[in-house]
């Protein structure tokens, strides 16, 4: 083989995968919000009928739809499959083979994509302050397996939850502002603020809430067994 062949090889193979980055690029924007151990959290923008390049997703995830849509997977090997999700849900998603992407719904979403480094455990002991179990009213199990558990957290206006225990490390996305007044078991209240879209990592805790505001508050809580 000559060496002008072979540079000209080089330089197709080059090119598509400049092509193919750049459809991606074009698709959708991502920013890492969270990088450890445990988890690596993206918070990407996928734009409407552009459709993104063939890859694959090797871990588990959980998506947080930050706005309402429809979307079309397509596996090498034919088989399609159609999704579509709730401004706010929480969906599971696997670790998939080969795959492209296209939003099919007019408007750009917004999508939290939590991938989960670690197996987790299929068992878990839970507090006897689970919130669950002491606050059904704000907190409710939207799914759980062996590796999370996802909670939807309503708390209305200008009301308050009992004190309560959070054991697992957390990823919280805030689907509506916050502004609250934290108390911890046996220490100082602290006042704690975030706007709808941020997303926050927390540890294990204990505490009491207040909602200072007058508009309802709501979160996802991904809590993770590993």
């Amino acid at each position: 083989m000559s060496l002008m062949h072979t540079a000209s090889s080089r330089a197709r193979r080059l090119a598509l995968v400049l092509l193919g980055g750049a459809a991606l690029a074009a698709a959708q924007t991502s920013q890492t919000v969270i990088d450890n151990d445990q988890v690596r959290v993206l918070k990407v923008v996928v734009q409407p009928h552009q459709k993104t390049r063939l890859h694959q997703h090797t871990v588990n995830r959980v998506m947080v739809y930050l706005q309402a849509g429809r979307q079309t997977l397509n596996y090498q090997g034919g088989k399609a499959v159609d999704l579509a999700w709730k401004r706010g849900e929480a969906k599971w998603s696997p670790a998939s083979g080969m795959h492209t992407a296209e939003i099919t719904s007019d408007q750009p979403v917004t999508i939290v994509e939590i991938e989960l480094k670690k197996p987790g455990a299929a068992a878990h002991r839970s507090s006897p302050l689970d919130p669950v179990k002491v606050d059904p009213q704000h907190y409710r199990v939207e799914f759980e397996n062996s590796q999370v558990r996802v909670l939807r957290v309503k708390i209305p206006g200008h009301a308050s939850t009992p004190m309560h225990e959070h054991t697992l490390n957390r990823v919280v996305t805030y689907l509506a502002d916050q502004d609250f007044r934290v108390t911890p078991a046996g220490g100082t209240a602290e006042h704690a603020t975030h706007h709808a879209g941020d997303v926050s990592w927390g540890g294990p805790a204990k505490h009491k809430e207040e909602n200072l505001a007058a508009t309802p508050f709501e979160v996802l809580v991904v809590e993770l067994k590993s």
